[in-house]
């Protein structure tokens, strides 16, 4: 990795350092972070030659080799330093909340529009809908492209960004000419390799922020921030990681609840944590808990399902979505859980 002693390098400047990798059979992949842009080295870096010519650049300040298989990803990383923001919140400097129902109904509009006030009443920064939906059985609900126009409607009337989960490029594209501002990555495509190198080309130079779920069978923290490293490698650092349950389920939960790993990522990646308590636990009234329980364990965010009036959603919402009166005491809840995380050490002794 790059480090440059500018905030970026000149056009012939990367051209040189282009030529001298591509020399050793590497190539060079700028990221563009929120105080400089570095430059990874893709390919076999270890060659000490090669190191040895780029290190002797006058614009290079120096080489930084990180022994590990997410380089980007790793919090010894120069990206420790980026700052992910969105909906007006700069992750880790204030509780991310994303909020919003399951599905999107394309025959009731109102259901979600209506939802998408409460949600913002409520306090929430990022409004979540799912237009399309990944399911088991082929016969239920799957969801309708119709239901961007619905999501997107309700960006304009709230003014808040949007989340929408994508499982395939047509859906990329979809979503990204719609405008949505963050693209969910589930888990059941959380180690699509193939997918998620698509995304990473698509929101290469663009500011859309990418939310990847864990994989649903238990996988390692390894494997899932290498997942992330496969987006930001094409140059576009913001992914947040968010753990949402995993396979086998807990008795009474609908998944294994995980969001005791965070400090475990944490001590790994700098990446910001954004858990979904909605999918570990599967009910709505076990959510709240567990979404404490998340921030304090040092989450950064929480996406959380809600719906003005659950019992006549569809897709999970019936059993899983709050309505906007827990949501908006959850929020409260949790934001003093944050607050009292952040103290000063000389306002916790």
């Amino acid at each position: 990795m790059i480090l440059p002693k500018s905030n970026r390098l000149a056009p012939e400047q990367v051209a040189e350092i282009t030529e001298i990798v591509r020399e050793f059979g590497c190539s060079i992949q700028p990221i563009v972070g929120a105080v400089r842009t570095i430059y990874a080295i893709v390919g076999d870096e270890r060659d000490e030659l090669m190191i040895n010519r780029l290190e002797g650049l006058s614009y290079v300040e120096r080489i930084d080799r990180i022994q590990s298989p997410f380089k980007l990803m790793d919090r010894r990383s120069d990206l420790a330093s980026h700052r992910i923001r969105l909906g007006g919140v700069t992750l880790g400097e204030e509780l991310l909340i994303v909020a919003g129902q399951c599905t999107i109904d394309p025959k009731n509009p109102n259901y979600f529009l209506e939802t998408a006030a409460a949600v913002k009443e409520s306090g929430a920064h990022v409004l979540r809908g799912g237009v399309w939906k990944p399911r088991t059985n082929p016969y239920t609900f799957q969801g309708d492209s119709k239901s961007i126009e619905i999501l997107m409607e309700a960006s304009r009337r709230t003014g808040l960004p949007v989340d929408a989960e994508v499982m395939d490029e047509e859906q990329l594209q979809v979503a990204l000419d719609a405008g949505v501002h963050m693209l969910q990555v589930g888990a059941r495509n959380a180690l699509n390799y193939s997918l998620l190198r698509s995304i990473g080309r698509a929101v290469a130079k663009r500011d859309t922020v990418v939310l990847l779920k864990r994989s649903i069978h238990m996988g390692t923290l390894s494997e899932f921030i290498s997942a992330a490293e496969y987006i930001a490698a094409f140059g576009n650092p913001n992914v947040l990681l968010c753990p949402r349950g995993t396979s086998p389920t807990l008795d009474g939960y609908r998944n294994h609840p995980d969001e005791s790993i965070t400090p475990l990522l944490k001590e790994k990646t700098w990446a910001p944590v954004v858990v979904d308590p909605s999918h570990s636990v599967g009910k709505a009234s076990y959510v709240p808990a567990c979404a404490l329980a998340a921030v304090a364990y040092g989450a950064d965010g929480l996406c959380i399902e809600a719906h003005i009036d659950p019992s006549h959603g569809i897709g999970d919402d019936p059993k899983q979505a709050l309505t906007p009166r827990v949501l908006a005491e959850t929020i409260a809840q949790c934001r003093q859980v944050w607050s009292l995380r952040h103290l000063p050490a000389a306002g916790r002794s």
